[in-house]
């Protein structure tokens, strides 16, 4: 029997591109490949790339300079190593990466990852393979059922692909152009992959696609169902204690979506609902096709539906002609709403974009300080929500063992980290934890009374895991 090879993978940017990570793992796994953290003694490696954030394509070629020396190394040590760029920048600039980077021995597009094993043959036959094609078959074919040890070795918590694509064309936003149009999976596939990951551990399911509340898959009733419908059914697979979906957009909030947050307990009180500006006139010249007050109108609803609730955002400072009226006018719709946390970035122009081609008149100056405001806006909003915690009891999944000796970690509705000392046991258990303080951006806490153990339990338990009994 041939020895395992090695794979190692480097994500980067949305959780997508996390989740396409594991499945890729998962295609390779029946061509003899195993995962390592290490890039020195890959056979394979994969950069998985993201054309969002700044600088993307630059990031990608400079990563590849340094695989470069590594896979000379392993040359002159009698061993082939082989180099894939996959992701938004390969489907963007496939033949460019070709051109520019000879270290590379395969490009392969975001719907062509199932066709890694052939690309793998070609480019050792050929020398080299490109696929950034959009294939007419279905862009979900590469999402084989991972292995059930492979689903319990990842975790408590899980991603669930539900839909690809963006059809809504923000000026600045590459997505409908690297992941195609909106195309959603049927219902029966999904639920599935939950009772699968269930049936392995998993409690907690998080559902995403790059425009995840378009989702209009074909039930198994014939009809198509909404995202409110799907979180409906999934609410229903036993062992799932906990629902989220990522990222939303706001015209596509529906009534469905809306009463699935009023009736379902476990689906999180947490919804990442990007605005991008608070500027009706920037807002226009982004095409984002709602307002301001078109906004703070689904943020009512959601809160007329859960009380609860809580929001994070995305924001772009300095886009194209944004002047201080616009950027105050974002300043106002972030004090108005109040979040949770929100992320935010400095404009920069992604090649083929609409955006691409304005004129710029926002000075590099301007755009710092203007970010530098907005973020300590946020991180105050954010500190608020965080403190607010503190002599509460919320509610807990614990997934894994903390750094300090004794803790587990786990996260509340709202993803906060909360710290506990405990025993192991409790990973995978959503339980009560009285918030005692907070620690930068995590809680530390008790297990509330009724599930506390005594201390000589947990110090037998502690001597168990350092014997080995």
């Amino acid at each position: 029997m041939s020895p395992p090879r090695k794979l190692h993978i480097k994500s980067y940017g949305c959780q997508m591109n996390v989740y396409d990570a594991q499945r890729m793992v998962d295609m390779l796994a029946p061509e003899g490949f195993v995962e390592t953290a290490s890039v020195d003694d890959a056979d394979l490696v994969i950069l998985n790339t993201c054309h969002i954030r700044e600088k993307a394509s630059e990031k990608v070629y400079s990563e590849l300079g340094r695989l470069r020396g590594v896979k000379d190394e392993a040359a002159r040590n009698g061993r082939r190593m082989s180099i894939a760029v996959a992701g938004c920048v390969a489907q963007a600039e496939g033949a460019e990466i070709i051109r520019r980077a000879p270290v590379v021995d395969i490009v392969v597009g975001p719907q062509s990852y199932h066709h890694l094993p052939q690309l793998l043959a070609r480019a050792k036959s050929h020398g080299r393979a490109l696929e950034t094609e959009f294939p007419v078959q279905d862009k979900f074919g590469f999402l084989a059922p991972p292995d059930p040890e492979v689903i319990r070795a990842r975790g408590v918590s899980s991603f669930v692909t539900v839909q690809e694509g963006c059809d809504k064309f923000c000026t600045f936003c590459v997505v409908p152009y690297t992941r195609g149009a909106e195309v959603s999976r049927p219902v029966a596939k999904i639920i599935d992959d939950v009772l699968r990951l269930a049936d392995n551990g998993v409690r907690e399911i998080t559902l995403i696609g790059q425009n995840v509340n378009a989702y209009h898959g074909e039930g198994p009733d014939g009809r198509i169902w909404s995202l409110g419908d799907l979180l409906r059914r999934l609410a229903e697979v036993p062992g799932i204690a906990r629902l989220r979906y990522s990222t939303s957009h706001p015209r596509d909030v529906d009534d469905t979506l809306i009463a699935a947050h009023r009736d379902l307990p476990a689906l999180m009180p947490f919804v990442h609902l990007p605005v991008q500006s608070g500027s009706d006139r920037i807002l226009a010249a982004m095409n984002r096709r709602h307002g301001a007050d078109d906004y703070r109108r689904v943020i009512d609803r959601f809160r007329a539906a859960r009380q609860d609730i809580a929001f994070s955002s995305d924001f772009i400072v300095g886009f194209p002609s944004e002047t201080e009226e616009d950027f105050v006018a974002t300043l106002a719709l972030v004090r108005q709403i109040g979040y949770a946390g929100a992320y935010s970035f400095k404009y920069s122009p992604r090649p083929g974009t609409p955006a691409a081609d304005m004129q710029e008149t926002v000075s590099a100056a301007e755009m710092d300080e203007r970010l530098v405001r907005l973020q300590e806006l946020i991180d105050s909003q954010q500190s608020a929500f965080n403190l607010a915690a503190i002599g509460s009891t919320v509610d807990v999944l614990f997934e894994r063992a903390a750094r300090n000796p004794g803790q587990i970690v786990g996260r509340t509705a709202y993803l906060q980290p909360a710290h506990v000392m405990a025993p192991p046991d409790i990973i995978g258990q959503v339980l009560p934890v009285t918030i005692a303080s907070l620690e930068r951006y995590s809680l530390l806490g008790e297990l509330a009374a009724a599930h506390a153990r005594p201390a000589s339990s947990r110090m037998a338990d502690s001597s168990q895991m350092i014997t080995g009994a």
